[in-house]
């Protein structure tokens, strides 16, 4: 009889479901268990585009420990706008584009941005503009006569 999975310690439990499910369950599956678990907007942004609390304090123009106490205690209510963006926009690219690839596609330069990267754009207080364009990336009905 198989042992459940839950009396497993969690390094048996990945080793168990790896060896069951290949490569790209597993790395499917971790990606759901990430979602289910990272929900924090302000978490999930800095882990999918790869950000240091120094990078993304930047991008609030707030110092890093700044930031680390919204991390915290959550960010003050006059940044619930910017925040609100940055996570459509992050859940847009969690949605569309493999996650190991967040990071290059938001560093790279768009001509939309005259060569400036969704980072770049980020970082001057354009949160808007961040989203509409990755908004824009996957709206299917462009592609559409």
């Amino acid at each position: 009889m198989a042992i459940p999975i839950t009396e497993l310690s969690p390094s048996e439990a990945a080793a168990s479901l790896a060896a069951r499910g290949g490569s790209e369950w597993t790395r499917q599956l971790i990606d759901e268990l990430d979602r289910t678990v990272r929900t924090d907007p302000l978490d999930r942004f800095v882990t999918l585009w790869d950000l240091s609390n120094a990078a993304a304090a930047r991008v609030f123009g707030v110092s890093r420990q700044a930031f680390t106490k919204w991390r915290k205690a959550g960010p003050p209510a006059i940044r619930s706008a910017a925040v609100a963006d940055l996570a459509s926009a992050t859940d847009l690219l969690d949605r569309y584009v493999k996650r190991e690839r967040i990071p290059a596609v938001v560093r790279r330069p768009a001509k939309q941005f005259g060569g400036r990267s969704l980072l770049e754009v980020a970082e001057q207080d354009d949160t808007p503009a961040v989203l509409d364009h990755v908004a824009a990336m996957f709206d299917l009905r462009r592609t559409q006569p």
